[in-house]
C-alpha cells in the first residue's frame, strides 16, 4: 500500500498567516470605506448597502484584496449578478456604484471600464398605479401614524426614508389659506436639503 502524501507542516503555519493577514487587511478596508462614505456624508443606509455590496465582490473573487483586481474583475461580478443571481437593473446598478466607489474614493485608483460593461438599463414598461379615488380608498381605511405617514408620502412627494426622519420643527406652517406651508427635508446621502409642500388638508 502505497503511503498517502502529505502535506508539508511548515506550509500549514504559513498559510494560516496569510489567511489572517488577508483577512485584517479586509477588515482595514472595510473601515476605510466606512470613513470615505461619512465624509461625503452619504447615509447609514447607503454606507450599510455599499458595504455589503464590496463584501460580496471580494467573496466572488475568493477573497483576493481589491487592489489586484481591475475591470475585468469588475465585469464578471456584474455579469454574474446579471446572469446568474438574475437581480434587477436597479440592484445591478447599485452593486456597480459600490465597487467604483470603492476603486475611485478609497483606494484611489482609476479604473476604465470595458465599453462592453454597461449599467443595465431599466424597464422601460410604465408601473401600474392607484388612481386618486382608489389611493384616497386605501389611505381611508388605515389608521393612526401610518395614515399620517401616508398622506405625507402621497401627498408631498416625500420619500419613506424622509418621511420618518421628518420633525415638527422641519414644518414651516405658514399661511393656511393660501396652503403655502413649507416641508424642508434634509438628504444626509446627498448633504442637500429640499422643500416640498404638503397636502393642504393636513395642514387645516
Amino acid at each position: 500500500m502505497q503511503p498517502q502524501p502529505t502535506s508539508s507542516p511548515s506550509k500549514t503555519p504559513e498559510r494560516g498567516k496569510a489567511k489572517k493577514l488577508l483577512e485584517q487587511a479586509c477588515t482595514e478596508l472595510v473601515e476605510r470605506v466606512s470613513d470615505a462614505i461619512r465624509i461625503k456624508h452619504y447615509s447609514s443606509r447607503t454606507e450599510k448597502t455599499y458595504i455589503d455590496w464590496i463584501r460580496r465582490y471580494i467573496l466572488f473573487h475568493n477573497k483576493r484584496h481589491p487592489k489586484d483586481m481591475g475591470a475585468e474583475e469588475i465585469q464578471a461580478f456584474i455579469a454574474h449578478l446579471a446572469n446568474q443571481k438574475q437581480l434587477a437593473a436597479s440592484t445591478q446598478n447599485q452593486a456597480l456604484s459600490a465597487v467604483i466607489f470603492l476603486y475611485r474614493f478609497v483606494l484611489k485608483i482609476d479604473i476604465t471600464l470595458p465599453s462592453d460593461i454597461i449599467r443595465a438599463r431599466r424597464s422601460e414598461t410604465l408601473p401600474v398605479v392607484l388612481t386618486h379615488p382608489e389611493a384616497m380608498s386605501v389611505i381611508n381605511k388605515m389608521t393612526g401614524v401610518s395614515q399620517l405617514m401616508t398622506k405625507l408620502l402621497y401627498g408631498s412627494g416625500l420619500r419613506l426614508m424622509e418621511c420618518m426622519r421628518l420633525r415638527v420643527k422641519d414644518i414651516d406652517f405658514g399661511d393656511h389659506q393660501t396652503c403655502a406651508e413649507l416641508v424642508e427635508v434634509s438628504s444626509s446621502a446627498m448633504a442637500k436639503a429640499k422643500k416640498t409642500a404638503p397636502p393642504c388638508y393636513l395642514m387645516r
